[in-house]
């Protein structure tokens, strides 16, 4: 279970009867992170950790939080750039680490991936709903909210944004990359406005005290934003559709979290300075809200638009993801192989995406937010630690191997990178971090009970 598998091993196997045919251009790649970024974070986060946690110091909680990101994403790019297949962190800790560290990454990925799919989608049947209020639709409430909440049955519009996602990806990726385009430049655009509106209403004094909280809230802000940043490591899972890997997926995950982090920190700056940070307990859409105070009524609703743009791209990417960590966990024999089969006219893993979909929709249908979105952030810093132990330790056992792009800074970046995640895990709730820990456990009875038995790896030599 402390085998690794040879990189030589996992390019041959991705141009087999299982691989993904390389469809994705470098534009389109950015776009794939951005759109996998930008969405909840922005419309939603910014307001709450505000008003709680650090005041118009969120600016600095976003910057801290983004650079944890960047350090990771060199890490992954010098991965990406080596092994360029399906599978993102799992894959290159199969190749680094030995198959149980993977498949302790690639459960970890599941949950990550699962929970924010449901989560992002129960976010966006609260916007629908609410926009569809606005214009005199009232839904009845039976069908908007899971049993026991207000009278609940069942999420409706959750699911079915999820199953209309869904759809899309089993028809093709170059479609579903060409629908997420389309999202996030309207998206973006969105962005640009509420930027040019903002701009002329700020008022300094807004902006004091900066650190209403201290440095201790800043930090703690900063764990809590990193949920606006989760999702950027999706673009790896598509390594093995991309053209021209080696050289693109390095540029395409810096630059997106780049963009990424100017955007989230610009729009930091403008909410707290048009709006008293205080003010934000009165809402969970601060850009919409902060509109609405200078008297803008057509930003504010083309504002909730832009933000039903931003979160069906995250759903879109994310559940994309999720399809690719298991097609490459199936692939590799940790998991049933019905999961690795290919459409033969689509050319997806159309069964896998399926099943995504509808266990997905069931979570975002059934299962109130706040049982399901505390395990995200827990699942990504893990990831990021696992990732940057892995470029150590493959520095050290494979010196010679051809690196198309090297993680600069080694081993001083990756380690900073395996710090850093462990200070924000260190700040979130305990429970959170006992759930993860079952989470984990449960991972590793499947693991012994069939992944170690049936894995494509167990006749293999140590590479």
């Amino acid at each position: 279970m402390f085998r690794t598998r040879s990189i030589e091993q996992l390019t041959c196997q991705s141009q087999g009867e299982h691989g993904l045919r390389r469809v994705l251009g470098l534009f389109e790649l950015i776009l794939l992170g951005i759109g996998a970024v930008v969405g909840t974070g922005i419309f939603v986060i910014t307001g709450i950790a505000a008003a709680d946690y650090a005041g118009p110091a969120i600016i600095l909680s976003f910057i801290i939080s983004g650079l944890v990101c960047i350090l990771a994403a060199l890490c992954y790019a010098e991965f990406s750039a080596m092994v360029p297949v399906a599978g993102s962190a799992y894959t290159y800790c199969y190749t680094s680490l030995g198959e149980i560290w993977a498949w302790i990454i690639g459960w970890d990925l599941v949950l990550e991936y699962a929970v924010s799919i449901s989560a992002v989608a129960i976010g966006w049947s609260a916007y629908i709903t609410t926009l569809l209020a606005g214009s005199g639709i009232i839904l009845p409430s039976a069908f908007i909210h899971p049993p026991g909440v207000e009278g609940g049955i069942v999420n409706l519009p959750a699911i079915l944004i999820i199953l209309v996602i869904t759809a899309v990806l089993v028809i093709g990726m170059r479609e579903s990359a060409r629908l997420n385009t389309l999202i996030v430049l309207v998206n973006v655009s969105v962005i640009l406005i509420f930027l040019a509106l903002g701009y002329q209403h700020i008022d300094g004094a807004n902006w004091y005290p900066f650190m209403p909280f201290g440095w201790s809230g800043v930090l703690a802000g900063a764990a809590i934003v990193f949920f606006a940043y989760i999702g950027f490591d999706a673009v790896l899972t598509a390594a093995e559709e991309i053209e021209n890997p080696q050289k693109n997926l390095p540029v395409g995950i810096i630059a997106s979290v780049v963009i990424v982090m100017v955007l989230y920190v610009a729009v930091a700056a403008m909410l707290t300075g048009i709006v008293p940070y205080g003010d934000f307990h009165e809402t969970g859409a601060p850009v919409a809200f902060a509109l609405s105070r200078i008297g803008s009524g057509w930003g504010a609703a083309l504002v909730s638009v832009g933000a039903l743009c931003g979160i069906t791209s995250v759903i879109l990417v994310t559940l994309y993801g999720q399809t690719r960590i298991f097609f490459a966990m199936s692939r590799d024999g940790l998991l049933p192989k019905y999961f690795s089969e290919v459409h033969p006219t689509f050319h997806t893993p159309a069964k896998v995406t399926i099943i995504v979909g509808l266990a997905t929709s069931l979570l975002a249908g059934f299962i109130p937010l706040d049982v399901i979105a505390e395990l995200v952030n827990i699942g990504t810093l893990a990831a990021f630690i696992i990732v940057a132990i892995g470029v150590l330790v493959l520095r050290k056992s494979r010196p010679g191997i051809e690196r198309p792009f090297r993680c600069p800074g080694v081993p001083f970046v990756p380690l900073l990178c395996i710090v850093s995640c462990a200070g924000l895990i260190f700040l979130l709730p305990g429970i959170t971090q006992l759930r993860f820990v079952i989470w984990m456990l449960v991972g590793l009875m499947i693991y012994f009970a069939f992944g170690l038995k049936n894995s494509e790896n167990s006749g293999a030599v140590t590479s």
